[in-house]
């Protein structure tokens, strides 16, 4: 699953990579966590629009949303089945900007946090979809999730899955719901390429929400043994 990734490419940067009109001034996001607003883009009136939904998707069915699990990740091979995500697949499929994203590494009793993301450090977009739930006195709230597949091999040594990465040649037909079916659109749910990838253990402030800043992101040092540290004098 992924559970926290980063933001950080700039206004500019961000509607270039991915042709939306809008001008938001989205700022830099270092550790962005479910319920959370957001930012993505879908399809709206036959083009690319920009918007912030909620990071946690609500399907349009659910009666309490207080007694729901959110659901911040789908399973691409269960996709097309789950009620939860069926609609959504085929109607309602969008791109999720990103420049990396975080996974624990399981060792013993402890997890080890690593950062991922490209060697150029580039941006990308995770393969997302999402919902409006209306409430019975007619609010509505826009929820999104991200799907994932098998991990590759950049990040089967720290965790079994990974989100979808789609390349940005695949953006067009992972949006137009009206030309390519969810099955069409099935195919494009892949593990990335690994050459590109790196991925390197950080330290744990990325495991408090608070710490949002660039420094989560620096590689982890660990410290001298204690027969290192001498004592001056």
């Amino acid at each position: 699953m992924c559970g926290r990734y980063s933001i950080v490419m700039t206004p500019d940067e961000m509607r270039g990579q991915f042709g939306y009109p809008e001008l938001p001034n989205f700022p830099p996001r270092y550790n962005v966590a479910p319920t959370q607003p957001i930012p993505l883009v879908r399809l709206w009136e036959g083009r690319r629009q920009f918007t912030l939904m909620r990071w946690g998707l609500l399907p349009s069915w659910v009666k309490d949303p207080k007694a729901f699990t959110l659901l911040i990740n789908a399973r691409a091979d269960t996709v097309n089945d789950k009620p939860a995500f069926r609609n959504a697949m085929k109607y309602r499929r969008c791109l999720i900007p990103a420049d990396g994203f975080y996974e624990w590494k399981r060792e013993g009793t402890s997890k080890r946090p690593y950062l991922i993301r490209m060697k150029s450090k580039a941006p990308f977009a995770f393969a997302g979809l999402w919902e409006t739930w209306t409430g019975p006195n007619g609010e509505e709230v826009d929820t999104a999730a991200m799907v994932t597949t098998e991990a590759n091999k950049v990040l089967a040594p720290i965790h079994h899955r990974m989100p979808v990465i789609l390349p940005p040649q695949a953006y067009a037909d992972w949006l137009d719901h009206a030309n390519v079916t969810a099955a069409q659109a099935s195919s494009l749910l892949v593990p990335f390429d690994d050459e590109p990838m790196e991925a390197f253990e950080i330290s744990a402030e990325v495991n408090r929400v608070a710490n949002d800043n660039p420094d989560i992101q620096r590689p982890y040092t660990a410290p001298p043994p204690a027969e290192m540290m001498l004592p001056f004098g």
